[in-house]
């Protein structure tokens, strides 16, 4: 296959907002290195970290408001973001075999700092090195997974990024069979991804979904679900639960509930969360740890292992595309604002014309 020199990709020029990207159309088409692949993008899903990268929203340990990315080291700019890659290998580096070239993949999104298979990754494609909002990248080889599926290309580019961080979180809080596992932020696509985790795991999820989501939630595989902004959120949680306990607590959302999600976990119970989207510098009694013995757990992004367990469940069916929409890459600062309202279920993904 002829590849030209140049290609459409969405740079990410600044932190700031939704104009901060811009879409060229004679950007180089990315080099090959030799243990690397060229992939031609089909589609590419959109996720919170994107948008608070383009924000510099992850504060610093000293400054919570600190104009911050994630990662190692400071994002050089412009920047290509993209992590849920799906699309064909066009060209191999001399590393190697070319007979990969036709495989159709979806991309392990981590930049990991050794060879096992259990170490989570340290950064990611589309933060540390250029990503897959353009119609060509270049990732390393050991990344690019061959898939063999009926799903669309859109609907593979729902399950990297937010699956993988719900199946680090569920491992790193040692989640099994039979243990009821409660949910904030059901209806996004970490949270949803979660729900139906738990199913394939055996574990029991609930769920706390925004106004008008929970009946979606049900049907994603939630035991059942309570809203989050109305009324007292322990007592709406109590009578769902009917006097079962919860074991674990995986939190997308954390922000002034969070001290409400420690009194309905259980004593000794595992708290886990991968996000703030509900506010980040949070009052907490710290009482209430001490006194239930509980275990508060973090997790980000995840492991080979984790991509590898997501890889099954897709290619098994055990777990189901959630896509909510689809934006062209020319509109993909409106698929983040889109993104940012939350009044859909699932995940969002720009696809190449």
């Amino acid at each position: 296959m002829s590849i030209p020199s140049t290609m459409r990709a969405a740079l990410l020029t600044g932190h700031g907002g939704p104009e901060m990207l811009k879409v060229v159309e004679n950007w180089p088409v990315p080099e090959v290195g030799p243990a690397e692949v060229l992939v031609k993008v089909a589609a590419c899903g959109v996720n919170n970290t994107d948008i608070w990268v383009r924000e510099g929203a992850y504060g610093a340990a000293d400054d919570p408001d600190e104009v911050a990315s994630f990662g190692d080291s400071p994002i050089q700019f412009p920047l290509i973001q993209g992590a849920d890659i799906v699309g064909t290998i066009v060209a191999t580096g001399t590393e190697v075999s070319s007979s990969m070239c036709g495989e159709r993949v979806m991309v392990d999104f981590g930049i990991y700092a050794n060879n096992s298979d259990e170490t989570p990754s340290h950064d990611y494609l589309g933060s540390f090195r250029p990503g897959g909002f353009s119609e060509y990248v270049s990732v390393p080889a050991e990344n690019a997974h061959c898939v063999s599926t009926s799903l669309t290309d859109a609907e593979l580019a729902t399950f990297c990024c937010a699956y993988i961080t719900g199946e680090h979180m569920l491992r790193r809080a040692r989640v099994a069979a039979g243990e009821r596992v409660l949910v904030t932020g059901a209806s996004g696509g970490v949270g949803s991804g979660v729900i139906q985790l738990c199913r394939a795991r055996g574990a029991i999820p609930y769920a706390i979904a925004g106004a008008g989501k929970t009946v979606a939630v049900k049907g994603i595989g939630a035991e059942d679900a309570v809203t989050r902004q109305e009324g007292d959120l322990i007592a709406a949680c109590n009578k769902m639960l009917g006097g079962q306990e919860i074991d674990v607590i995986v939190d997308t959302v954390s922000g002034p509930m969070l001290q409400d999600l420690l009194e309905i976990l259980k004593p000794q119970g595992r708290y886990a969360t991968c996000g703030a989207m509900g506010g980040a510098v949070v009052e907490i009694d710290v009482r209430r740890i001490y006194l239930k013995n509980l275990e508060l757990v973090g997790a980000t992004q995840g492991a080979r292992k984790d991509f590898a367990a997501v890889r099954d469940y897709v290619l098994s069916g055990e777990i189901k595309p959630l896509l909510a929409g689809t934006f062209p890459l020319e509109k993909l600062g409106e698929a983040q604002e889109k993104f940012k309202k939350k009044d859909f279920v699932g995940k969002l993904v720009v696809v190449m014309n």
